[in-house]
Parts: C-alpha cells; structure tokens; sequence
C-alpha cells in the first residue's frame, strides 16, 4: 500500500482505515470497561469479598488482561497475522462476557479468563495496525493515535454510563451481557472494513502461519485450540494471584531479552548495509548503536509507565469503594451509582482529546513541543494533584463523613490531563522506537507496563479498605475511619508522583540522548 497517497484520504488528512479502527476498538473498550466498571462492586456485593481480596483479584484480572498482549503480538508478529489477531481475540471476548452471566464465581474466573486471551490477542495487534497506517516520519501519527484514543474513551464513557448503571440498577448479569454485545458490534465493524488496511504489512496471515506442522493442522488452527486451554490457566492464576508478581517479572525478563537482542541485530545489520554511516552524514548522529539505545530509553520509560498507572487504576478499586462509601452522590433527587463516577475519566478524556491532538501538532510545528520524557514527568504532577483534592476538601465533608462529588470530579479532571500526557504519546512512542520486525512484541512489551501497574495497583488498593478477620469475617471500616484512610494513602501516593516527576524532568536529556531523534 502506497502509505504516502493513503495518508489524505481520511478524516483530516488521516488514513481512513484509521475511523474503522476507531470504532472497532471503542466498542471493544466498551466491552473490557463494561466488565471492569462492575467488576469490584460486583465481588463486594455479590460475592460477599472483603475489600482487601477484591481488589487482588482486580488487579490479578487486570494484570493479566495487560499481559496477555505479549502473548498475542509475539503469535501475530509470527504466525497469525494482526487481522486474524483482532477477529480471534474479539471472539473469545464476547464468550467470556456471556460466560459471566451465569453469576457464579467459578463462571466469572472461567469468563474472565476468556476475556484475558481475547483481549490479548485483540489489543496489541489492533494499536499495530494502526501504527502501520502512516509511513515513517510522518507527523499527523501522533495526531492519529491521539485520534484513536479518543475512540477507546467514547467506549469507555459507554461503559462508565450505560452498563455501570445498567449493571447497578437492574442486575450485574445484565451489564455483562451488554458489555458482550457491544463488543459481538466491534467485531463485525472490524470484519466489514477489511480493505482499508489489508495490504499493510503483517496484517494478513504469513507463510509460516499457513505451514502444517502437525495433525494436519497449520500454526493457526494449533495456536488458537491452543489459547482455548489458556483460559482455565488464568483461572487457576486470578485464584492464586500471589505467583502473579513472579509470573510477570519472568515476562518482563524474557521480553527484554528479546527486545534488547532486536535492537542489536538492527544495528548490525545496519552497519553491514552502510545504513549508520548515511544516517551519521544526514543527522549528524555517530552511533553504532542506535536501537539498543532506544531499547534502553524504552525500559526507562516502561518502569516509568508502571508507576504511573498503579496510582491511576486506583479508578476500578479504591477510588470506586471511596465513592460507594465517602462521597455524596446525591445530583437533586437522585444518586448517582458509585460505578458511573468513572465515567468522569473517559467523558474529559473526550472533552479534551481532540484539543490535545491539536495542540501537540501546533507546538510540533512551533518547534516547542514537549519531549517525551519531559511528558512524562508533567503527567505525574498531575495525577499527584488529583490524589491532594482529596485532602483538601476534607473541610467540606459532611456529617456522615462524606466529601462532595466535586472532589472526584477535579481528581478525575487532573487524572485525564495527566494521562493525556502520557498514554497516547506511550503507543505513539513505542511504534517509532521499536525495530519493525518485533513491532508487534514492542507494543505487548508495553501492556506489559500496564499488566504490573494493575497487579501493582490492586496491592496498593487492598490497603486501603477492609479484608477478612483471623476468622475468615468481613471487616469493614466505618466512614469516619474509610475517610481518614482514603486520605492518607492518596495523599502518601501524591508526594511519591510528585519526587518521581520531578526525576525524570532531571533525566530528560539523557533519556533524549537515548532515543536518538524520536520526539
């Protein structure tokens, strides 16, 4: 596909396979927030958890709804193809949702473990896909991921408002079942808009994916009967969710070597092909080096990513339990869910998105815009502040211990600003710093950041709410002591995103001086 004649065909200049994308993944996010939105509440209420073992089992389920990308962008890269990826994971999807709906708990692991796979294969390979839509170089990619995540937040917003309350009003099961249904929707949107990027490269099965090899099946068929015995695995592991920082750190170790490995063949082969001695003529740039580098600035960047979403995913756990319990709700005669105050997040996200997008290509084109790490580090300011406005509207808390809606609305405001800066510009980034031959590892490399950060953050959160007694019995703070433990552990998690901010402002030149000219 000539990609240079493709890029103004679209919605401002973009290609237009990226609108099809758009609205596959909106509902696919739809599908994996309806689930989540629900997911702490409905182990609280339904399932009679404490606090403390819901939010590990959160942050076990996100963790591995984030690891399992690696899995599926190593299987597209290699064998599957990014297209039949998307179409597989998006399958297995809508039959975790309607597995949930026998409201068991047995059910709910066995559901969440096909949402796991699914969402895996789904996830990575659809942010490749449209990594691939623009050539190298081109300005407007920044500008079309932004774009698309706009597109995973109108899902979100669907999610936090529709299913939340569908799911809080009339019955859990049926927000699950209509989570289901919006993502059988994405999968027919992404099956309908094949010809807009079927020549890409990697988005078509490879020979090595058609090869027999064994029982008269090809790598395909065996890879995906396969990934349907994955998912009573991550049922056993969302039970035993101890050996999940184990099973993770193994991941990120095997992912770096990889990835670190990638990044000095490209430079050999660079050097063989003369490629870095034109590259030090045109840029000025020397290195013999250079993608090893960038796969160190990446990892920096990665742990750096980890951080910062642990606190943000405090959004499906505390901070959904802190509005259940020490928020008042109450908008004239009516309550809002405690579940629909996550909506807050996706709805400026919107707000905001497109003025974001704007605003990076202006200052781009001005010459001020913002390095990466420098994003970064800005992004953490803000999260930080958010956790304080909970400290400071202690003042206005009511009689039964309750702050008013107000202070979730500026934390999510502050929260959205802050991953504006960072989530977006994140995908961009790895598309331009990873080798293209292991795009697809790079990308599920980076929902790696994101698997720890959620286990992380269920940790985080089972520390500030209940659990179980000795016995086994349901301990439950009161409001006065939720609110005074709400606002501590927010607050200890502000001032460490704030000295951590600060630190990677510090290290923004030498972080630069890594990436050798991505921007």
């Amino acid at each position: 596909m000539n990609l240079e004649s493709n890029n103004s065909t679209g919605l401002l200049g973009h290609p237009k396979g990226l609108m099809t994308l758009f609205f596959s993944e909106m509902w696919e996010r739809s599908c994996y927030y309806g689930m989540r939105v629900l997911l702490t509440l409905y182990l609280v209420k339904s399932l009679m958890k404490g606090d403390a073992e819901a939010s590990l089992i959160y942050g076990a389920y996100t963790g591995l709804v984030y690891a399992a990308p690696i899995l599926g962008g190593n299987m597209a890269d290699k064998f599957l193809g990014y297209r039949y990826a998307v179409l597989f994971g998006a399958i297995l999807m809508v039959i975790g949702e309607f597995i949930i709906i026998g409201g068991t708990e047995p059910m709910l692991l066995m559901g969440m473990g096909a949402l796991i796979i699914g969402n895996g294969y789904f996830k990575a390979n659809i942010s490749t896909i449209v990594g691939k839509l623009y050539a190298d170089g081109d300005p407007k990619r920044d500008s079309g991921f932004t774009i698309f995540y706009i597109g995973i937040n109108i899902g979100a917003l669907i999610a936090t408002t529709l299913i939340a309350w569908v799911g809080e009003t009339h019955g859990f099961k049926w927000g699950f079942a209509l989570a289901g249904f919006g993502m059988l929707l994405g999968f027919f949107i992404f099956l309908s808009g094949k010809k807009q990027f079927h020549l890409l490269p990697g988005v078509q099965i490879p020979e090595a994916g058609k090869k027999k090899v064994f029982a008269g099946l090809n790598m395909v068929q065996l890879i995906s009967i396969g990934s349907l015995f994955l998912i009573p695995a991550c049922y056993v592991l969302i039970q035993h969710n101890s050996v999940m920082m184990w099973l993770l750190l193994g991941l990120l170790a095997i992912v770096s070597y990889t990835l670190l490995i990638a990044g000095r063949k490209e430079d050999k082969r660079m050097e063989l092909a003369n490629e870095t001695d034109m590259l030090a003529e045109k840029t000025g740039d020397k290195s013999k080096s250079i993608w090893f580098d960038r796969m160190i600035a990446f990892f920096i960047l990665f742990l750096v990513n980890v951080v910062f979403w642990a606190c943000f995913e405090q959004a499906g756990t505390s901070l959904t339990l802190f509005a259940d319990r020490n928020v008042d709700r109450m908008i004239f005669d009516w309550e809002m869910p405690a579940s629909m105050t996550q909506f807050f997040n996706p709805f400026f996200i919107i707000v905001f998105g497109s003025i974001f997008s704007a605003m990076w290509v202006k200052l781009s084109k001005m010459g001020k815009n913002p390095s990466i790490p420098v994003k970064f580090g800005l992004a953490f300011f803000q999260i930080a502040l958010g956790f304080l406005v909970v400290k400071f509207m202690l003042p206005f808390a009511n009689e039964e211990f309750q702050v008013p809606l107000i202070t979730l609305i500026l934390l999510y405001l502050l929260h959205t600003t802050g991953e504006l800066f960072i989530s977006p510009i994140g995908l961009s980034m790895v598309t331009k710093l990873a080798p293209k031959k292991v795009a697809g590892m790079a990308m599920g490399a980076w929902f790696l950041s994101w698997a720890m950060a959620n286990y992380l953050g269920g940790i985080i959160a089972s520390m500030s709410g209940g659990g179980h007694g000795e016995s086994g019995e349901v301990i439950k703070l009161t409001t006065q002591e939720g609110l005074k433990q709400y606002t501590e552990i927010f607050s200890i998690l502000a001032y460490v995103l704030l000295g951590i901010g600060f630190l990677v402002i510090l290290l923004n030149k030498p972080i630069q001086k890594l990436m050798h000219g991505v921007e």
